[in-house]
Order: C-alpha cells, then structure tokens, then sequence
C-alpha cells in the first residue's frame, strides 16, 4: 500500500506511521484522515503487527491541526458532517483500535493535531513539544474529540481553561498534567517509543485487545465497564495465549505468544 501523505516504517512487530506533509506542518486535510484510517485498519488487521507508533515528519510538528482551507466557507450542516465522518474514520476509530497506538509527539500538536495524539492509548513527547486546542480563537470548537477527550485526560478545570484561553502548554506541562506519559529529546523520540513498544509487543496481543476494549467502556455511556472487564476476563481463559503464558510461568521460561 503507498501513500501521498504518509511513510510507513515496520519492523520486529512494530509499524511507525509519519505523516509526511512538512510543508504543512503536517496539517489533517480529508486525503490525510483517509490515508491513516486506511493505515491503521490495514495494519490492525496485520497479525505481524503488535504496536503502532504515530508521529510527524521533520522536526517542527506532530501535527499542527486541520486544514482550515477546506472547511472555511461550510455550512452548519457540513460542519457537522465533517466532525462526524473524522471521528468515524480516525479519532474513534484510533481509540477503539484492538492494536495499541503510541502517540510520538514530535512539536506542535494543534487542534486536529492533539485531538489525534489524544486519541491514541498514551503520548510520549519530546522536550520542544507545544500542545492545545486554539479553535475558539476562529470562532469553532474542537470537533474531534477534544472536548470529551481533554478533560478524560487533564481533569475537567484544566481542561476548561485550555480550551476557553487557547493557550498552548509544554511537554513538561503537558506530563504534569498526566497528558503525556514521558518527554524526552527529540533526537531520543522514536527509539524510546520503540523501547516501550517493544516491551508491549512480548505481550499477549489478544489480552492487551482485551484491555484495551475494556478500558475504553469505563468511558462510554450506557456502558458498565466493571461488566466488560469481567466479560473479558473470563474470554482469556478461552484463548491459547493463555494457555501459553500460564504453561510458560509454570516451566519457568519466557512464553512465545501466538498472537491475535
């Protein structure tokens, strides 16, 4: 598969996804949220592939928001239509993906920008890192997320006063607030979010998809995550990985996972 705006990397089980629009800060324009939806389905359908890492191309950005020039002139139906189609093939999608997704935040996360870095299971930035959500300075709010995912994150007051201000905060801030779990050089990003993916990837695939799923419910309405964990729970007994890990500890030796 080969993309205009973005380069895969794969390798021991890990794929890296760039998005490559460097002249663009590597603004969300519609081509670019196709091309990642069709990114992470092909590689979540991958059994090869345990973890993915997402990040930015040169040194700038992660991902400096949408492509205001599309939107502009749209109508109140429209815009409804384009928050609810970029949910559907990225930013859900992304938080609901059964393959953990490590967000690499290499500069400005903007708008768009962090709203995709929010939607992966945790964040890991590097030290020149910029992060907000700047929509209510063109008269819009977030619309992918970012107002239910932000306070999921941060809490609800800081939250509040990111979105109401605009104002962008720095990685170190960023990790105060438990919105990144690490920060680290730039020139260090990637390998030590291959450390952690690494570390991820010699796990069971189908218990961390099992984790995930459950995980996710806590902070769905209608929905009793206790319940989904305890359903999901009980399914890993079911699973040959299972089977493995336990036959493993018992031989005192490192399982070898079949994988999902």
């Amino acid at each position: 598969m080969t993309f205009e705006n973005l380069l895969l990397e794969k390798e021991n089980g890990i794929t890296v996804i760039t998005i490559n629009r460097p002249t663009k800060l590597n603004a969300l324009n519609k081509a670019t949220i196709e091309e990642l939806h069709q990114a992470f389905d092909a590689e979540n359908k991958d059994q090869s592939t345990k973890v993915i890492i997402i990040t930015g191309s040169g040194e700038k950005a992660f991902v400096a928001g949408a492509d205001i020039s599309e939107f502009a002139h749209f109508s109140v139906e429209e815009g409804g239509k384009l928050a609810t189609k970029g949910q559907e093939l990225l930013f859900d999608f992304v938080e609901n993906l059964s393959t953990p997704v490590i967000a690499a935040v290499n500069g400005f996360a903007l708008g768009g920008g962090l709203e995709l870095a929010m939607s992966a299971h945790f964040r890991i930035a590097s030290n020149n890192a910029k992060m907000g959500l700047p929509e209510v300075t063109l008269g819009v709010i977030p619309g992918y997320g970012g107002t239910q995912r932000l306070p999921q994150l941060v809490g609800k007051g800081r939250a509040m006063e990111m979105i109401m201000s605009a104002a962008m905060i720095d990685a170190e801030t960023a990790k105060n607030y438990g919105l990144v779990n690490h920060v680290v050089s730039q020139a260090e990003l990637i390998e030590f979010s291959k450390g952690i993916a690494s570390k991820i990837a010699k796990n069971s695939s189908v218990a961390i998809s099992n984790a995930i799923e459950a995980v996710n419910a806590n902070f769905k309405d209608g929905v009793n995550g206790y319940a989904v964990e305890i359903k999901n729970f009980g399914k890993s007994f079911g699973t040959e990985d299972f089977k493995e890990g336990t036959t493993a500890f018992l031989e005192k030796r490192k399982a070898e996972f079949p994988g999902r």
